[in-house]
């Protein structure tokens, strides 16, 4: 997984609407470390990463082969947040921590109420979100003790999962100090 990068990655995903970017920016702030934040349905639209839009689903058809080609340099290099709604995707060995975020559905629907999503695909997310879907890609797709379930319903817990995060890469700091020979210096 970690091979010789100096810092980790890290994934958070979630149904829309579970507040992904707003953990990832205050991540940026509060972290011990440079981390990069991608926001990846951003960057398939901005880059052209896609293979046009669907007018149904009103969203890009993403192209994963030049989306991985186009991530793998940054990904070699660590210190990366990839904010996505799904994670599977990505390779196990780029992967050091995933974050699944969690929201009580009746919230969710209010949320993407608010961002005038079509009433379609409010549905579609709606039921993702209670059939568990995202967290269930998760477990599939990569290791049990690196993929972590929050809840992400207040002010609270977006305070409480970014001080998580921050103990984590703290932990991931000094075990892969140690397993690369790097004794950090203990008083």
């Amino acid at each position: 997984m970690t091979g010789s990068r100096s810092f980790p990655n890290i994934i958070i995903t979630g149904t829309p609407g579970t507040g992904k970017s707003t953990h990832a920016q205050l991540l940026v702030q509060e972290s011990p470390i440079p981390l990069k934040h991608v926001n990846v349905g951003e960057m398939v639209k901005d880059q052209g990463l896609h293979e046009g839009f669907d007018e149904e689903w009103q969203s890009y058809t993403v192209d994963d082969d030049k989306l991985l080609d186009e991530l793998e340099p940054l990904a070699d290099r660590g210190g990366l947040i990839l904010d996505w709604h799904t994670c599977d995707i990505f390779p196990e060995r780029w992967i050091d921590l995933v974050i699944v975020l969690r929201c009580n559905h009746t919230l969710l629907w209010e949320r993407l109420e608010k961002r005038n999503y079509p009433l379609k695909k409010i549905q579609e997310n709606n039921e993702a979100e209670i059939m568990g879907v995202v967290s269930e890609e998760a477990r599939e797709s990569y290791q049990s003790q690196v993929v972590v379930e929050l809840t992400s319903e207040s002010m609270e817990d977006l305070q409480e999962n970014v001080s998580r995060m921050v103990e984590w890469i703290r932990n991931w700091l000094d075990n892969n100090a140690v397993a690369q020979g790097d004794q950090p210096d203990r008083i």
